[in-house]
């Protein structure tokens, strides 16, 4: 065991929590432990001893921080390091089906999530021309891997995180668009009540492809017609229409020289057009470096931590192998960017000087990424840079989460225990330190839930980062309840004018309106009265249901 005396840099008690209840384990107890022990598990012999020395300092600052599955598999005999598998539908055979639930169980067992893109399968009702049936679809097949990922408690600890996409051509796409309409699915011997509504009672009901995030891939073609003639289609008018009312489908934009990179991590950040392509996680984290000459080094030795993690990572099938030894992609991402602004005094934009700190990140990780390969004498990595939603590692820095500005000053925290509510009041760490160092006025910054009329600016900044990323961004914009004026009042339409004319600077996109989703956790409530009832539990009941037992244990990666 590697012993350490650096203290770790908890901003929170909520932030020790989950560090404690996900990744401390035997010889890893603390943070800072776990630190050493894993830069000597994937460096050891690849770096120098300076540079483990200084990147074990950087991490246990918490400057960078590598993927979770890194944190939780650090000591272990087993070495998963990697979130997430691109898997693609290859060839609309039995034998490609089949395959296909191989590859999602091996990938799935190992912790790591598994993103599919399906559009090879021909359209349910096609002739089966060898055995005189019936195609299935994709469909189908999605909502088999969605019950594997339901049955496979990732790695013995979590639970499966799964993404699906169709192209935007796919004669079942307007089935696709509409498969998480749950608010039209009746369920029998409940007085009327629809999938929805159980789901919120009880968010571990199952619903049709629950387990998975799901999204429409838009190409060249589709970019080009719209460029000719100011049209965006049906396709894509009835995605804006699901996404604004239920959350989903998400948007897939794949164009020019990427348009074949449709595959996607569960949370969508990693992109590629090789089936069994790996995710590779990390990152800085803006919010506690304060040069730019520190971003550097920074930079430099956690692009380096990447390349020995493709190097020492074990990897499900042989495949994956294969095929990252041929890309060996690099997801070096960022956090903490409203963190950054708002200690500057600025609000939710991409400044100028955040522009020069983001050209620091494009430039060195390619060039640490393409030396340091060279010198080890292994493939040089065909991308560097994607921005994950950061969701554990972000509460563990105690930072603003990947691109994303505060979700809000002060919420409410709604969790489960047994068929019981809880509530839990919580002032964000961060937006109390900005309040207690900086004097920021807390009525006065900038969150998710105070940019949510004002859905362009969101946009606008998603499009400046992605300026400086090769692969995609991981962002979730949030929007208000649905309300039926909407359609009415033209915000559809111009919704859809804005995404559409901001498309071809944008790799992903997604939309959580508000309570669109059973069980959502978090309530904005005003920062005082968050201040007032800090610390203190509140509890109510809800009904807990059991039709024919079908309940089981569900979720999905948020993005």
């Amino acid at each position: 065991m590697y012993k350490s005396t650096r203290n770790p840099m908890f901003r929170s008690s909520f932030a020790e929590d989950i560090f404690n209840q996900k990744y401390s384990h035997e010889d890893c107890e603390t943070y800072a432990a776990l630190c050493e022990v894993l830069v000597h598990d994937v460096c050891e012999g690849l770096m120098t001893g300076d540079e483990m020395e200084q990147l074990i300092e950087y991490m246990v600052k918490m400057y960078f921080i590598p993927g979770g599955r890194y944190l939780y598999y650090a000591g272990r005999d087993r070495k998963f390091f990697n979130n997430c598998f691109l898997l693609k539908a290859e060839e609309d055979t039995r034998e490609d089906w089949a395959e296909l639930s191989k590859k999602t169980e091996l990938c799935l067992s190992t912790g790591g999530g598994i993103g599919v893109d399906y559009s090879i399968y021909r359209p349910s009702g096609s002739t089966l021309f060898g055995t005189g049936g019936v195609a299935s679809g994709p469909l189908a097949k999605m909502q088999m891997v969605n019950e594997i990922g339901r049955g496979i408690i990732q790695g013995g600890s979590r639970r499966s995180a799964l993404y699906a996409s169709l192209g935007w051509k796919h004669g079942d796409v307007y089935d696709f668009l509409r498969i998480k309409n749950w608010y039209d699915i009746a369920v029998a011997g409940t007085g009327g009540k629809t999938v929805a509504d159980l789901k919120e009672a009880n968010f571990d009901f199952r619903a049709p492809m629950d387990m998975t995030n799901i999204s429409v891939n838009y190409d060249t073609d589709w970019l080009m017609r719209y460029w000719e003639t100011g049209e965006v289609g049906d396709v894509f008018k009835t995605n804006v229409h699901q996404a604004i009312a239920t959350g989903e489908p998400g948007f897939s934009f794949n164009f020019f020289g990427q348009e074949g990179e449709t595959l996607r991590n569960a949370c969508c950040e990693v992109t590629s057009s090789d089936d069994s392509d790996v995710c590779n996680l990390g990152s800085i984290n803006l919010g506690r470096i304060d040069s730019i000459l520190e971003l550097r080094d920074v930079i430099r030795l956690a692009t380096k931590f990447l390349v020995c993690g493709s190097l020492r990572a074990h990897l499900p099938y042989d495949k994956v192998n294969a095929v990252r030894e041929k890309n060996r992609r690099l997801g070096l991402g960022l956090m903490g960017i409203h963190e950054w602004l708002l200690k500057k005094g600025l609000g939710y934009e991409v400044t100028g000087e955040l522009k020069r700190w983001l050209s620091v990140y494009r430039d060195v990780s390619r060039s640490v990424a393409t030396g340091f390969a060279a010198k080890l004498s292994v493939s040089n990595p065909v991308a560097c840079r994607a921005i994950a939603p950061t969701g554990s590692i972000g509460i563990l820095a105690g930072t603003t989460t990947g691109i994303e500005p505060l979700f809000a000053v002060a919420y409410k925290r709604r969790y489960l225990k047994g068929t019981r509510w809880h509530h839990q009041y919580v002032v964000d760490s961060v937006a109390q330190q900005m309040i207690e160092e900086y004097s920021v006025d807390p009525e006065k910054i900038d969150s998710a839930l105070s940019l949510v009329d004002n859905f362009e600016r969101r946009i606008t900044v998603q499009a400046d980062v992605q300026d400086f990323v090769d692969m995609a961004i991981s962002s979730t914009i949030n929007l208000p309840k649905w309300p039926p004026d909407k359609a009415e009042n033209g915000f559809v339409a111009h919704f859809t004018d804005v995404l559409a004319k901001h498309a071809h600077r944008l790799r992903g996109f997604t939309v959580y309106p508000d309570g669109s989703r059973g069980g959502q956790p978090l309530t904005a409530v005003p920062y005082k009265e968050a201040k007032d009832k800090l610390g203190e539990a509140f509890e109510e009941s809800v009904e807990a249901v059991d039709v024919c037992d079908i309940t089981g244990r569900g979720g999905v990666c948020g993005v």
